[in-house]
């Protein structure tokens, strides 16, 4: 009798043992048959959830082997839009666990992007909309929730932007392609004092076949972003914005190019900057026939003579950009030098300065704070000290809850 049982109790066992594994594997293929139901669900809500917006996604798809998900077809339009065309139009968005992180006893996600379009149709995007007001916060903060996990590396692949106005005479339509983009360590590196962790670069082909570059590092940590960035837009044909300088400025460029340089810095609030837009070899044609036109192309080309530096033939404009980022303002008179000095000084160079460093805002955000403190009273600076207290303790909480999420992850 006990030899039996032994045999019943055995077979039991094995029983178990067959059953369990067979068990746990047919509820991950259930699990994997229903999950992409319930993320598409999930994102299509969240969707619809956008004030002044709509959206969808046509198909998710799970890869339960890298801990990703991708999101196919997905659009976003605004209510009420004079067009069709999508406000974002994201073919393919590969959403993973960044496994290298792991290693650093972090768990954050990686987004890939292939042939993204964000449109901006003016009329569309100015077109008031019944009930809920749309704002760019509450779809880009939508987006981003999309991720379950905070993001640390971004790529977009054969990207495009656009900008259009279809009411206008002629119709003005601006574009960048073949856009290529990288940010990475966005989110992985523990952040020290106004350190720059995040390395950007993109790459685009514009309107009029301009080469498009822009190199920096950023600091997304901090609520206003850290950043020293360069950029550079060259060798565009300026006839291809004819439809934009008619429009604006009632003028048509025969031929020339158009070269576009810029710097960039923000520390702690604070931006420096220039952007430098140079017009080479060009050649002004009049926006009518007749007394009137000819008036207009000699005063055009006159002006043009007295800021065109003669051994290069080169327009050049350099205006400076610096201030509290709530307040930036273009400076008029170095504006109005920089023209003159490019016309009968010296030619610009056709790059960037590298005079701009993200040193030159640390150094003006920190005069600033000190010429404040110096303005107060006893009882203002002791307030306005505490108050710098609470903020630093606010952001170093901030980065302690951070990466306690992380752990909690793992």
């Amino acid at each position: 009798m006990n030899n039996i049982e032994q045999k019943t109790k055995r077979k039991a066992v094995k029983k178990k043992r067959y059953w369990i594994p067979v068990t746990i594997i047919l509820l991950l293929i259930i699990a994997r048959l229903l999950l992409p139901y319930i993320v598409k669900k999930y994102v299509n809500k969240t969707l619809a959830n956008i004030p002044g917006y709509y959206g969808q996604a046509e198909d998710i798809d799970i890869a339960l082997y890298r801990g990703a998900y991708v999101i196919k077809g997905l659009y976003l339009n605004k209510v009420d839009a004079q067009t069709q065309v999508p406000f974002l139009n994201f073919p393919q968005t590969d959403i993973s666990v960044e496994w290298k992180s792991i290693f650093d006893g972090k768990i954050v996600a990686e987004i890939k992007m292939y042939s993204p379009q964000v449109t901006y149709i003016f009329e569309d995007q100015n077109t008031p909309t019944e009930g809920q007001e749309a704002d760019v916060d509450d779809w880009t903060a939508v987006l981003t929730d999309l991720v379950p996990l905070e993001i640390n590396h971004f790529e977009v692949h054969d990207g495009k932007l656009g900008f259009a106005q279809i009411t206008t005479e002629p119709q003005i339509d601006l574009y960048m392609d073949q856009v290529e983009l990288t940010a990475d360590n966005l989110r992985n590196v523990k952040e020290t004092e106004r350190n720059l962790p995040s390395p950007i670069k993109a790459t685009g082909v514009t309107i009029g076949q301009g080469l498009f570059d822009l190199d920096g590092k950023i600091n997304l940590i901090k609520e206003i972003p850290d950043m020293d960035i360069d950029f550079a837009l060259e060798n565009a044909n300026i006839t291809a914005i004819n439809d934009l300088t008619r429009h604006y400025g009632g003028i048509d460029f025969k031929n020339g190019t158009v070269e576009v340089f810029g710097e960039i810095a923000i520390a702690d609030g604070y931006l420096k900057g220039y952007v430098k837009p140079l017009i080479e070899d060009s050649k002004l044609i009049s926006k009518e026939d007749g007394i009137l036109g000819v008036i207009w192309e000699g005063f055009v080309g006159v002006f043009k003579f007295i800021l065109k530096n003669q051994g290069t033939n080169t327009l050049a404009l350099k205006v400076p950009l610096e201030g509290d980022l709530n307040n930036v303002e273009a400076g008029v008179f170095p504006t109005i030098f920089s023209i003159f000095e490019n016309g009968w000084i010296n030619a610009f160079k056709t790059n960037v300065d590298e005079e701009i460093n993200f040193s030159d805002a640390e150094a003006e955000a920190d005069r600033i704070s000190e010429e404040e403190l110096d303005a107060m009273s006893g009882k203002e600076r002791r307030a306005y000290k505490k108050e710098q207290r609470i903020k630093r303790r606010e952001q170093r909480r901030k980065e302690r809850q951070s990466e306690n999420d992380a752990k909690e992850s793992i």
